[in-house]
């Protein structure tokens, strides 16, 4: 019997969020574009993209958008969702090798997927964000100061928002060359960060 994960279950209630979620990204990346200058990529890929908002804000901004994730269900979604948009979705996870060739990203998106993974996943997932991005790399995630509902939230999940809060400075120090920190609200953080450049270099 196929095994159902939670984000197959909660799928449709995050489709109902949609529109908000569309406002939400469209104030960070409002905020990221103070720091760097987005619109010099060309292809944007969002892993763990769920129903697709980001992808939709970043395809509004000129973007080629990818989505990757492993749910079908929330892919489903997002197919609904994207509307005329031009956004390919792929079922993919990041803690295996994602169909997508080396360095193929100019911009490597990943929003609140870290926190409800193990450290040793964590690694992996950062070695594989590094192997398909030749520009930046941009970990949005939960900042230190959670909300009530988060902690139920991440209870549910049975990931490990604590550890990931608590090192995750460290943690994506050590495995980019580069990493900027920009607070994009009361509660949320985004990590910009640069690969190493050994794949560029073959």
């Amino acid at each position: 019997m196929k095994k159902i994960s939670v984000f197959d279950l909660i799928a449709p209630i995050y489709g109902l969020f949609y529109e908000r979620q569309i406002r939400q990204f469209q104030k960070v990346i409002d905020r990221l574009s103070a720091e760097i200058d987005i619109s010099v990529g060309k292809t944007a890929v969002d892993v763990g993209c769920g129903t697709g908002a980001l992808c939709s804000v970043l395809s509004d901004r000129g973007l080629t958008v990818s989505g990757a994730d492993p749910s079908n269900v929330m892919l489903k979604v997002a197919e609904r969702k994207k509307g005329s948009r031009s956004i390919a979705f792929t079922r993919a996870n990041a803690l295996e090798r994602m169909p997508f060739e080396d360095i193929s990203f100019d911009l490597t998106f990943t929003s609140y997927v870290l926190h409800g993974l193990k450290e040793a996943d964590r690694k992996t997932m950062y070695a594989e964000l590094g192997r398909i991005t030749k520009g930046y790399i941009i970990i949005h995630d939960y900042n230190e100061k959670r909300a009530l509902h988060t902690t139920l939230i991440e209870w549910l999940e049975g990931g490990d928002y604590f550890g990931f809060i608590k090192h995750a400075p460290e943690e994506i120090g050590r495995a980019f060359s580069e990493v900027r920190t920009v607070m994009v609200g009361p509660r949320a953080v985004c990590y910009i960060c640069k690969p190493h450049d050994t794949l560029q270099s073959e």
